[in-house]
């Protein structure tokens, strides 16, 4: 039973078939679902689904695209959402220096900002790092960001970069990249990251694993990750499955699930 620790299943792609599509990754083997914010009403999105089926949870937060977006009240809504029994996680919070949608001096603030109101609710953090892996390493340290836990959703860095991350006391998410061809630096970091803080993800509807590259991701698809992680480490499905997925449930905090 694989868990998608990171998705964005209220994106309106799915409207048309959300449920039929629920339901293909509860017959895959998906034991459970977190559906992330990206801005307030992604955030309130991923609340309102996770209310709605059992086996999803929800993180909120503000994405360093939107960032200079966020409003002065952005964090105040934050901190009211993130107080439903359901959300497990501020983010997905960090930087963004590949597409630079926020001024980066905005992104850092915004990510500081989060990261004091993960710490100050004691919620784990969710991590976007995208051409920014010193900026955000820098930031992690300074602002001791590892505090409650957190995760670098799918990691595009080095192998050094990992192991660091993983000595500050984070997790390493690894999504669809992985399955590609192309992929020698991810799968150097799928075989180097220890089992014990190692996630599994989608990111759907984007990044979509082969054999599938090309359409819509969902969280079914999530096996295929899983899959190729585990013949890359040589040991079976069955047991990457039960790691990550208690590394999900420990990380988040979700208990009796």
């Amino acid at each position: 039973m694989f868990f998608d620790s990171h998705a964005h299943l209220d994106d309106k792609r799915y409207d048309p078939d959300r449920n039929e599509m629920l339901m293909r990754a509860r017959e895959k083997g998906v034991s459970g679902i977190i559906n992330v914010g990206y801005d307030i009403p992604s955030s309130m999105r991923s609340v309102k689904l996770a209310e709605e089926y059992d086996f999803i949870f929800a993180a909120v937060g503000i994405h360093p695209h939107d960032a200079a977006d966020a409003g002065t009240d952005a964090l105040e809504q934050v901190r009211l959402l993130a107080a439903h029994p359901k959300v497990v996680a501020i983010g997905e919070m960090g930087l963004d220096y590949y597409r630079n949608l926020s001024p980066r001096d905005i992104q850092q603030k915004v990510f500081r900002q989060q990261i004091s109101l993960a710490k100050e609710i004691n919620k784990p953090i969710i991590v976007h790092d995208r051409d920014a892996h010193g900026d955000v390493m820098q930031i992690l340290k300074e602002e001791d960001a590892a505090t409650n836990g957190g995760v670098l959703h799918c990691f595009s860095g080095s192998v050094e970069m990992a192991r660091e991350c993983v000595k500050m006391g984070f997790y390493i998410s690894i999504a669809g990249p992985v399955t590609f061809k192309n992929a020698a630096k991810l799968w150097e970091v799928a075989v180097e990251v220890p089992l014990n803080r190692l996630l599994i993800e989608t990111d759907a509807p984007y990044l979509t694993p082969e054999p599938h590259r090309g359409k819509r991701n969902e969280s079914a698809y999530v096996i295929f990750t899983g899959e190729r992680i585990a013949e890359l480490r040589g040991i079976s499905a069955g047991e990457l499955a039960e790691a990550t997925t208690r590394n999900t449930q420990e990380l988040f905090g979700i208990k009796n699930f």
